[in-house]
């Protein structure tokens, strides 16, 4: 199985929810040169590719003659989330003549949602892997006696600054973790996730 990072997981589920499987418009807390870096990874991989954009289609590019460009899940993306039967790709114009089918609930997301009129029952479902370094983190800073900074430079051979980021923005911002930290006689500053 291909491995993909929970941005690309997040974009191609979306994508393959929507009429076309059409991967615009990207999540908002995607900017600049991210774009470019996770469009080009999907397309490499074989996950996405261009296609001529329908009318109502949002538009990736143009070309120099006016053809307007999408982009578009490949069956490949379905294939990378497990999904075995594959629905006829139709336009935004199609869509809208049909009755609207049953969704997957996904309303346990953690992410912002890529289209603002989306409703949270379509929000992509979050992807962890228990092997991860994000994982083994949060392990560590489960235990009882928690971890200092130290000691989880000595785990990942992490640089200080590099641990104070992962737990204020992976673990605190991003996955809402309420991460504390006390100063402990002997041992320094000690950080725990409480519950």
């Amino acid at each position: 199985m291909t491995k993909l990072t929970d941005t690309q997981l997040v974009i191609i589920a979306t994508a393959c929810q929507r009429p076309g499987r059409v991967i615009l418009p990207l999540p908002e807390n995607l900017k600049g040169g991210a774009v470019a870096k996770v469009i080009d990874s999907l397309a490499a991989k074989g996950m996405i590719e261009e296609a001529d954009a329908k009318p109502g289609e949002p538009v990736w590019r143009e070309t120099g003659d006016g053809h307007r460009v999408t982009l578009i899940a490949t069956d490949a993306s379905l294939e990378a989330l497990g999904i075995t039967e594959d629905p006829p790709i139709e336009t935004a114009s199609e869509a809208s003549e049909r009755e609207p089918a049953p969704v997957a609930d996904f309303s346990d997301a953690s992410y912002p949602l890529a289209d603002e009129g989306m409703e949270a029952s379509l929000a992509p479902k979050r992807w962890a892997r228990d092997d991860s370094k994000q994982a083994k983190l949060i392990e560590m800073l489960r235990r009882p006696d928690g971890a200092t900074i130290e000691e989880i430079v000595g785990a990942f051979g992490w640089q200080p600054h590099t641990v104070r980021g992962a737990i204020a923005g992976a673990l605190k911002k991003k996955l809402g973790l309420d991460v504390t930290s006390e100063k402990v006689e002997e041992r320094g500053r000690v950080y725990r996730i409480a519950g």
